[in-house]
């Protein structure tokens, strides 16, 4: 077998494309393959299928392909261009390659699973293509694998925000939470920026929407409210942000109660922030009996922080009927309690209480999104951040976004 019919096998190069010439430099460790077409041809047009002439032929193009061995191989051809009756001359893309790309669709598979595994960086020098080339690739395949994914509204959405520059720099995420995977990312966190994805859908696919869960941000509660048909009855707001709203009225009790006991000269709540955010089963071995101690002490910060751990018992009836009773219960000690960063956070929670309370019909949390969150805080930090909101939106739809991100026409398995 020459080298020849080597690589058209190799390539899996068929009619009427054929490997004219292989040139090897040992020297420069690189191989360079020469294809054309068997002249007379006709190709089908780019819009339409229609067989068609060939009209002439573009200057040689390049294609980087899969390295042979450790020699770069590189694809030269001429594309033909056909013209069409109804579109007129148009560019016949060559059966290896998309488009206008400068790869082969062998190399952007193998590119796309390089990116998976590491950042951009990493990716360009185990590749040795530049840093350019790898982020056009993975833009590529995030705007290949948006074309072809289905377009439809989640039964079970996610809303949340996320910083992604500094200088209070924010995009609004959209997860669907049966598939954990990142819908749509919107610039900015205000009403708009949510609206705008709701308005990419026609009436009756919003109506298909069964709950969304998000915190009590009011751009966003006005966005679902105005935007989804019977929006309102459907938010939940998440019992995540709720507690995290208890843990910050808890620790502005420990500050305040601190700094009174600093000045009778007691310092029984020094180093004792973090303990008083965890939850009971999760206080460390080694600091149980310290705590137990600063609990047993009669201390403002124990009763805020039995108060916090009380609410948490809220979401664990099955009766929403129950589970009213049991919050009208917890509602009077909160707002009895003399803590005035309780009381506030209690009644904020009570003016959003039909909300709340309708998590025993749709059963949803923003759990999905925070571990999403945390998967695209990864991939901010390995990307040293991000110069713009395009450049982020791009790495999150990549990593996260549930794509399919392979070349149409190449038949890729992963491993």
């Amino acid at each position: 077998m020459d080298s020849t019919e080597l690589y058209s096998q190799l390539l899996g190069v068929t009619a009427p494309w054929t490997v004219q010439r292989v040139a090897m430099d040992v020297q420069g460790l690189s191989v360079d393959v020469y294809l054309e077409h068997t002249k007379g041809v006709r190709f089908g047009c780019p819009s339409c299928g229609q067989s068609c002439p060939v009209y002439d032929h573009l200057g040689e193009r390049r294609w980087r392909h899969l390295d042979s061995c450790h020699f770069r191989t590189v694809l030269h051809a001429q594309p033909p261009r056909v013209e069409c009756p109804e579109h007129g001359v148009r560019q016949v893309a060559p059966p290896w390659a998309d488009g206008n790309a400068r790869f082969t669709r062998m190399f952007e598979a193998l590119a796309i699973d390089v990116l998976m595994a590491t950042d951009v960086s990493n990716a360009a020098a185990i590749l040795i293509i530049t840093w350019d080339e790898a982020w056009h690739i993975m833009e590529r395949a995030v705007l290949r694998g948006r074309a072809s994914k289905a377009q439809y509204v989640p039964a079970l959405l996610g809303v949340d925000e996320k910083a992604y520059a500094k200088g209070h720099k924010y995009a609004t995420i959209v997860y669907d939470l049966h598939s954990a995977t990142v819908e749509y990312l919107g610039k900015g966190r205000d009403f708009g920026s949510l609206a705008a994805y709701f308005k990419a859908f026609e009436a009756d696919d919003l109506a298909a929407i069964e709950g969304i869960a998000l915190d009590m941000c009011q751009a966003y509660i006005n966005a679902c409210s105005q935007c989804v048909p019977a929006g309102q009855q459907k938010i939940v707001f998440d019992r995540f942000h709720i507690m995290q709203q208890m843990l910050k009225a808890v620790d502005a009790v420990r500050k305040r109660e601190h700094r009174e006991l600093q000045r009778q000269g007691d310092n029984r709540l020094a180093r004792s922030k973090y303990l008083w955010l965890y939850s009971q089963e999760h206080i460390p071995a080694k600091s149980k009996d310290c705590f137990k101690q600063l609990k047993d002490g009669q201390l403002r910060t124990a009763r805020a922080w039995a108060i916090k751990e009380s609410l948490r018992d809220l979401w664990s009836y099955e009766s929403p009927t129950w589970a009213r009773k049991y919050w009208n219960h917890w509602y009077f000690w909160a707002t009895h309690s003399k803590l005035p960063e309780i009381v506030k956070v209690a009644k904020l929670i009570h003016s959003h209480l039909a909300n709340v309370l309708s998590y025993f019909k749709h059963r949803i949390t923003n759990a999905v999104a925070e571990g999403l969150n945390s998967k695209i805080a990864t991939i901010q930090k390995r990307a040293y951040g991000f110069r713009n909101f395009e450049n982020f939106q791009i790495a999150v739809y990549f990593h996260c976004g549930g794509l399919d991100l392979w070349p149409s026409r190449f038949t890729h398995t992963k491993v």
